[in-house]
């Protein structure tokens, strides 16, 4: 891996118990992804970004990951040919993959539920990294034959997205109303991080 390299954390995300859901949750923050074998609910907001939920379907193995393409990052042609932004999204999700495997998860069992890639960061980029993101997770998981059980892209709203990987149930909450700037302050400063260096190698509606 490159020195200037953003490469995504495996780092033990903030964990805490949820009072509504009345289960363990891990945060998973932008640049960041989280596997587990236990029954616990895994949470994210997204705004630009985009989060893939993946689960094995028969033991409940799962995690999700929270990533943004470098602005080069589109697919081109018809045969899924990545440029190198791309290659970062690749990366991204082969990690996610790969904690799952260690775990016990079986790649053939593999569902994704997909959501994110909302134009929330207008002005940030001249393309639209929102469309993009959303183009990109979409064509991985064509090209890998992993099949999408849900999804919930692109628009403009930031979201909420509690993930339970034993039952494989979705939760996602469109923030109509954000009091503050976090969400995009934190999309900007990850993006920026990005940009610096090249990268190698069934939801519901909840108030």
């Amino acid at each position: 891996m490159m020195p200037n390299d953003e490469p995504l954390r495996d780092e033990q995300p903030n964990r805490y118990f949820d009072p509504h859901f009345k289960v363990e949750t891990a945060k998973i923050l932008p640049g960041e992804y989280y596997a587990t074998n236990k029954d616990m609910a895994l949470v994210t907001v997204l705004g630009s970004c985009v989060s893939a939920c993946l689960r094995d379907r028969e033991t409940g193995i799962g995690g999700m990951n929270h990533f943004m393409l470098p602005e080069e990052g589109k697919l081109v042609g018809s045969h899924g040919n990545i440029s190198a932004g791309g290659r970062y999204g690749v990366h991204a999700m082969e990690l996610l993959i790969n904690q799952i495997l260690k775990l016990g998860g079986r790649r053939e069992r593999l569902e994704a539920k997909v959501f994110g890639g909302g134009n929330v960061l207008q002005g940030f980029m001249l393309s639209n990294v929102g469309q993009q993101n959303a183009e990109f997770i979409v064509e991985y998981l064509n090209m890998e034959r992993i099949p999408i059980a849900a999804r919930d892209l692109l628009d403009v709203w930031p979201r909420k997205i509690y993930f339970f990987p034993r039952s494989g149930k979705v939760m996602v909450k469109r923030l109509r109303k954000v009091n503050n700037d976090t969400i995009v302050l934190r999309e900007r400063d990850y993006g920026a991080r990005l940009f610096h260096g090249p990268i190698e190698g069934g939801a519901e509606l909840f108030k």
